[in-house]
């Protein structure tokens, strides 16, 4: 029987999940809207494309969450987008009455799932699930560093003019401005990208990593990124549907590990079939701890907001 994942939101975030769900043959997709009509039609569409490259997935478009019973993860992208102007945390009161009551609709049909989280203010929107849904923590974790570390190896790899695939890199913190590229953790082909890029440059592009979002969000003007996030959320459910055992930057519940508690942060972890499977811990430079703890209290600034 094949896996079944469920994407709630089925505007370009959500919709562009299933695409690249699909593209990697992981498994059935329900696609999930309010809107009548919306999840109908690009579930159907998507699903009339499978044929073309052999992709033996069904793909549904629903209104309703009866649909998704039984899924074995659970996408929430429900939520507003950002325009331009609009942080991330502008979002926080609409974006929280949306995922409240679509997180409590979603494990009330799949009690068995894990929760993936891609609403923004994604830390602070993927705590709200974890206290809503009543889920262990490591079934509840937040699509975040992928995304913030794939735009830190893309434009490394722009920098240097050599292969992607050679890039690696990691990002800690919160999801947004205060976000923390380790650039010691970054490498190219194994060798650091100090050896390859001064300093002064790096922090450049280590700036326009903390502000790839709204960089994007600038140039649309209409609404957020899709395509990055889309991709990164796939990678995800690959690693657990596959128990890959993948090493990513995932938001994290933290219970001590890097001297923090109570919160959803981007850290390092084994991502497979049991979910979050364990935090890595890095050992950090008194400047990078500093940063984290800044990352963290903005993010804990904002939880003060939510009605728990």
């Amino acid at each position: 029987m094949r896996k079944k994942i469920s994407i709630i939101g089925a505007g370009n975030v959500g919709a562009t999940t299933a695409h690249w769900v699909v593209s990697k043959e992981l498994g059935d997709v329900v696609l999930v809207d309010v809107l009548e009509g919306v999840p109908q039609g690009k579930g159907l569409d998507l699903y009339e494309a499978t044929p073309v490259d052999g992709y033996d997935c069904k793909v549904i478009g629903t209104n309703s969450y009866a649909d998704t019973a039984n899924s074995d993860v659970v996408v929430i992208t429900a939520g507003l987008a950002r325009k331009p102007g609009m942080s991330r945390d502008d979002l926080q009161k609409a974006n929280e009455d949306i995922v409240r009551p679509v997180t409590k609709e979603a494990v009330k049909a799949s009690p068995n799932c894990i929760l993936i989280v891609v609403s923004n203010p994604l830390d602070v929107m993927t705590y709200l699930a974890y206290r809503v849904s009543g889920f262990p923590k490591r079934r509840v974790v937040g699509m975040a560093g992928i995304l913030d570390t794939t735009r830190f190896r893309t434009f490394i790899a722009a920098e240097l003019g050599v292969s992607v695939e050679d890039v690696q890199a990691c990002v800690l913190g919160g999801h947004g401005d205060s976000m923390v590229p380790l650039t010691r953790y970054t490498t190219v082909a194994g060798i650091p990208v100090s050896h390859f890029i001064p300093k002064k440059r790096l922090d450049e592009i280590v700036d326009r990593t903390r502000k790839g979002g709204g960089e994007i969000v600038s140039l649309l003007k209409t609404g957020s990124a899709y395509y990055a996030p889309g991709a990164a959320t796939a990678q995800m459910i690959e690693a657990i549907l596959k128990d890959k055992k993948r090493i990513l930057p995932c938001a994290a519940l933290l219970e001590g590990e890097y001297g923090f508690s109570d919160v959803f942060v981007g850290v390092p972890v084994k991502l497979g079939a049991g979910g979050v499977e364990q935090v890595i811990e890095l050992e950090l430079t008194d400047a990078e701890k500093a940063a984290l703890a800044e990352s963290v209290k903005h993010v804990k600034e904002q939880l003060k907001g939510l009605s728990l």
